[in-house]
């Protein structure tokens, strides 16, 4: 953990191959994200080449992922270096890693809905109802398991499903709703007939807060600090794109959908999902102590996670200071 939080990434102590490594990169730098509308920064920089125009010679190769902990256990096998993922899934792999995987960045907050048959009108009547989330212990789930702990809803069945699966049960009565991200929330209101009972938004102060993060191995990070700060670069630059190229960045993100999950999405549905979306930088370090307190309440761990140490925004704000753009704050959680 010194190593990876505290070193200085032009320590003076650093071996001379270490140093030659750095200066070169990697062969192959290896990002995790979803064929989701959250997750559109990534599907950005992927199709309009911002992280190879800064990545040089390493190879950029990416894999797909339908929830958080498939990520999470990509990361701490090894199989993955840098993530895109979900607030909840981020705490749970910096817990399981024992501190060596990273928060190094946000990359979009909001877009996250609790949605449901029309005839429920109100929270209370949840009870005895069947609502799905992505997967265990993902962001949805840990929030959806939340509001049930403190309403003491505890006759709601909770059921996880890919997404994909759970428009088709919701479409066929199997289940009473879900809580679910961009673009599924959308689809099911829009495609099913579902409509939404409870927006994420409204739970945190100012409406925001960090839907997707990136995180990274720290020996990655450590290793590699100038390829981390080339993935953010072209992460920065694919958000000011699609902030400047709206309609064009809907048209990626809907190829990309049919590319990687089978189809695209009405532009009914684009245009909702992108609504309640904010692509952004800043992982809202300040909500990350709540978060984990969540993940307490709504019986996914035991005991609070000490994060201390879990953020490390040296490479970011490196990135964002060569585009120009103020640091980010890390709200104390750092190392």
């Amino acid at each position: 953990m010194a190593l990876a939080t505290g070193c200085s990434r032009a320590d003076s102590g650093t071996a001379p191959a270490t140093q030659a490594a750095q200066a070169q990169g990697p062969a192959e730098v290896r990002i995790g994200y979803f064929p989701n509308v959250t997750h559109a920064p990534a599907i950005i920089g992927v199709k309009k080449d911002f992280y190879t125009k800064e990545l040089g010679s390493t190879k950029l190769s990416t894999t797909n992922f339908n929830a958080g902990p498939e990520e999470v256990n990509a990361l701490l096998g090894g199989s993955l270096d840098i993530g895109f993922i979900g607030s909840g899934p981020a705490i749970n792999a910096f817990t399981k890693s024992k501190g060596t995987i990273q928060l190094i960045s946000g990359a979009v907050s909001g877009g996250a809905q609790l949605v449901t048959k029309p005839e429920i009108t109100s929270v209370d009547q949840l009870k005895g109802k069947n609502i799905a989330t992505p997967s265990l212990g993902n962001t949805q789930d840990v929030a959806l398991k939340k509001l049930i702990a403190e309403k003491n809803l505890t006759d709601v069945k909770v059921t996880n499903l890919d997404n994909p699966k759970t428009l088709d049960a919701y479409k066929s009565g199997q289940l009473d709703g879900a809580w679910l991200p961009e673009p599924w929330s959308s689809r099911l209101v829009l495609d099913a007939g579902a409509k939404v009972l409870l927006d994420e938004k409204t739970l945190w102060a100012g409406g925001k807060f960090p839907t997707t993060v990136i995180i990274v191995r720290s020996e990655f990070l450590q290793k590699y600090p100038q390829t981390v700060q080339a993935i953010l670069r072209g992460h920065i630059k694919a958000i000011d794109w699609a902030k400047d190229n709206e309609a064009e960045a809907k048209t990626t993100v809907n190829a990309a959908l049919k590319e990687l999950a089978g189809s695209t999405l009405s532009q009914p549905v684009l245009d909702s999902a992108f609504k309640s979306i904010e692509l952004t930088t800043d992982p809202i370090a300040s909500d990350f102590p709540q978060l984990a307190k969540d993940s307490v309440t709504a019986k996914i761990v035991k005991d609070v996670v000490d994060l201390k140490g879990f953020a490390d925004f040296s490479a970011l704000n490196e990135a964002l200071k060569a585009t120009g753009k103020p640091a980010v704050d890390t709200a104390g959680l750092e190392k």
